[in-house]
């Protein structure tokens, strides 16, 4: 199978060119300060600019209001928007309406009932990311990027009626078989390709790209 892949968290242009080259399907940039991948509108105006047509331009926003949105889309010309907060299905709607992207709902599971929470999201948003909920112990976690995987198995068999992605801990090494766990069609990667937080690594993103591409020959 195909398996489609994001690359999240990207700064700089280094980590962008080896993700455009390596056939990511999705690139990802954090408007979130307190993330140590986090880059400022004019940052991320000057990587979206290296991103040719054709990879969706993903922009990463957590409870954010409409000012900041629209701060960013002044300056940078994303094409998916991914709020990874507590949004409601009330404001993922809202966003959607005022600035005419798709947007990506990030729902956080750590055990099967959490599946529940996707669903009122399924008829306002446009993709689906399924993400593992920080530990309750995990001091300093962030929405996203925690490097934390969550059982794979409780989406085994699941059927959407939206695009979905799975994340949550991904590495080159194990990304195989969180797909066979998951059936996941598409991944995003973020910590699992970086040397420290925030520095991603252009080898293992290269290596992970190159680990879903062998997925479709498997």
């Amino acid at each position: 199978m195909t398996v489609q892949v994001k690359i999240c968290g990207i700064s700089t242009p280094e980590a962008m060119a080896a993700a455009v080259e390596g056939g990511a399907a999705f690139v990802g940039l954090v408007f979130f300060p307190p993330s140590p991948r986090a880059v400022t509108p004019a940052e991320a105006a000057a990587l979206a600019a290296l991103v040719p047509p054709g990879i969706v331009k993903t922009g990463l926003l957590v409870d954010a209001d409409d000012d900041a949105i629209a701060a960013i889309l002044k300056e940078v010309p994303l094409d998916l928007l991914q709020l990874h907060g507590g949004e409601s299905p009330a404001r993922v709607a809202a966003v959607k309406a005022r600035f005419g992207l798709p947007i990506m709902k990030v729902v956080k599971l750590h055990e099967a009932g959490d599946l529940d929470a996707a669903q009122p999201f399924l008829a306002v948003a446009d993709r689906l990311l399924f993400d593992a909920k920080p530990p309750a112990a995990m001091a300093g976690a962030l929405p996203g990027g925690n490097a934390v995987a969550f059982d794979w198995t409780i989406l085994a068999g699941t059927r959407w009626l939206l695009p979905w992605m799975l994340a949550g801990g991904l590495t080159p090494e194990n990304v195989a078989e969180a797909v066979a766990l998951s059936g996941a069609p598409a991944v995003d990667v973020s910590s699992g390709v970086e040397d420290a937080p925030g520095k991603k690594s252009v080898h293992k993103i290269k290596a992970f790209l190159a680990a879903a591409r062998a997925l479709a020959s498997a």
